[in-house]
């Protein structure tokens, strides 16, 4: 299934010829037991080849977030991915404490900050509205493109270069063999980083 009025995300082309390529998935949903669609995107990311996948409501439901832990695999994984649902037009909760306290000054960025120069961040995201409420004149005037500015910009900061997002629309109304189609879709897209492989338009 190609992107559409349900997801969105663009051809691969080769970016390198290296060995497998670590992407850290780093999943935050406040309330999956209520998800049904992320629950089914994320069901056997964990069986893929060179993808780790990490809860971090499960990791830290009482968000004191260990800082070495999460530096550790950042600095293992040359792709990270944050996936989440949009919440209030950004990231869930958890999302912004573990910015907050992981991508610290002198590491993740500053003039000694250099830990995470050159590795790829990627937003996987999933909205309940369609694609047609998220654009100039839609129901919520913003493309999702724009809303998740604040993220591209942490990456720039960071020295990092970041990918075009994969956004699954219209989670309210989607039937149960869409979701599995956006699934399948987003598991090719991660078998595909983790061959060196991106979507077309990274200029990296």
């Amino acid at each position: 299934m190609g992107p559409g009025e349900g997801s969105e995300a663009a051809p691969h082309r080769t970016i390198c010829n290296t060995p497998t390529m670590r992407v850290l998935i780093l999943f935050a949903h406040p309330a999956l037991e209520k998800s049904r669609v992320n629950r089914v995107l994320i069901q056997g990311l964990d069986r893929i080849e060179g993808v780790t996948f990490h809860d971090l409501y499960e990791a830290y439901p009482d968000f004191d977030i260990d800082v070495s832990r999460e530096q550790s695999l950042l600095l293992e994984h040359e792709t990270i991915v944050l996936h989440h649902p949009l919440y209030w037009y950004s990231t869930p909760a958890l999302i912004k404490q573990w910015e907050d306290l992981v991508l610290e000054h002198g590491w993740a960025y500053g003039r000694e900050g250099h830990a995470l120069r050159g590795k790829r961040l990627m937003s996987v995201i999933t909205a309940g509205g369609r694609q047609t409420a998220y654009q100039a004149g839609g129901y919520n005037c913003y493309p999702v493109t724009e809303l998740l500015r604040p993220i591209e910009q942490t990456a720039r900061l960071c020295g990092m270069v970041y990918l075009p997002p994969f956004i699954v629309y219209g989670t309210h109304s989607m039937e149960l063999t869409e979701v599995e189609a956006h699934a399948a879709e987003y598991h090719r897209l991660l078998v595909a980083l983790t061959r060196g492989e991106a979507p077309e338009g990274w200029e990296g």
